[in-house]
């Protein structure tokens, strides 16, 4: 029997022992031109996008025009 996180004995005490998580393997694949790939691959390309054109709104020039105007 368990309660929060406890183990009781048959006496009805608690046990310092931990409960055991319940373990499973996750078998999707997580490389090659899977959905979670190209769903992270978007989320990356949009926050670069709009990373550029913060960028641009704070300058005023464009990402070539404010790396050679360094």
């Amino acid at each position: 029997m368990t309660a929060r996180g406890y183990t009781t004995d048959e006496f009805n005490k608690l046990d310092n022992f931990a409960v055991e998580p319940k373990v499973y393997v996750d078998s999707t694949p997580r490389f090659g031109f899977t959905e979670y790939a190209e769903k992270l691959n978007g989320r990356l390309a949009m926050i670069g996008f709009v990373s550029l054109v913060a960028l641009e709104l704070a300058t005023g020039h464009g990402l070539i025009g404010w790396l050679t105007s360094l």
